[in-house]
C-alpha cells in the first residue's frame, strides 16, 4: 500500500519520476547503494522525529549523522527517534521505505543541507524494495521542505 501512495504521489505531482524497484532489499543506506548502484552518500534516508509534540521528518545524506545539538537549536527540544511502530502508523511507510513522499497525513520535511553535494540523489520510495532518482532541488520542492542543517556530513 505504501508504494502504491508514493506511484500516486509521482503520478500527480511529477510524473515524468518513475518509481524503481530492486529485487534485493534497500532497507538500509549500504543496501540501498548497493541496490541502485549509487555510493552511500547519495542514498537520501529519511529520519522521523519528535520533536515536543510535533513529529517531524528530516531527509539527509546517507553518509550523515544528526547533530542533537542542531536539531534542538532548530526546534528547542530535544529530538526522540519515532518507534517501529510510530513509524508505520504515522507515515504510512515501514521502516526503510520511508521518505517524504506519499504520507499518510502531511508532515513537516526539512532537507539537510548535506543533500546539496549531489545534482541527484535516491531516496526510498515506500517500500524496501524501491526508491526514485531526484534532484535534490526538486525532491524539496514537491514536498515543501526547508533546507537546515542539521548533520554533521562524514564522507
Amino acid at each position: 500500500m505504501s508504494l502504491e501512495s508514493v506511484r500516486a504521489f509521482f503520478a500527480a505531482k511529477a510524473p515524468d519520476i518513475a518509481v524503481i524497484e530492486s529485487p534485493i532489499s534497500s532497507a538500509t543506506v549500504a543496501l540501498a547503494a548497493e541496490a541502485y548502484g549509487v555510493e552511500p552518500g547519495r542514498i537520501a534516508k529519511t529520519l522521523s522525529l519528535r520533536v515536543g509534540e510535533r513529529v517531524v521528518l528530516i531527509v539527509a545524506s546517507g553518509t550523515s549523522r544528526m547533530d542533537n545539538r542542531k536539531v534542538k537549536a532548530l526546534f528547542g527540544v530535544k529530538p526522540k527517534m519515532l518507534s517501529l511502530d510510530e513509524v508505520a502508523d504515522i507515515t504510512g511507510h515501514e521502516v526503510g521505505g520511508v521518505c517524504p513522499f506519499g504520507l499518510r497525513s502531511p508532515l513537516p520535511v526539512y532537507c539537510d543541507l548535506s543533500l546539496k553535494a549531489f545534482d541527484e540523489v535516491v531516496p526510498a520510495a515506500g517500500s524496501t524494495h524501491s526508491a526514485v532518482r531526484i534532484a535534490p532541488q526538486r525532491m524539496a520542492e514537491l514536498v515543501s521542505a526547508d533546507w537546515v542543517d542539521l548533520c554533521e556530513h562524514r564522507p
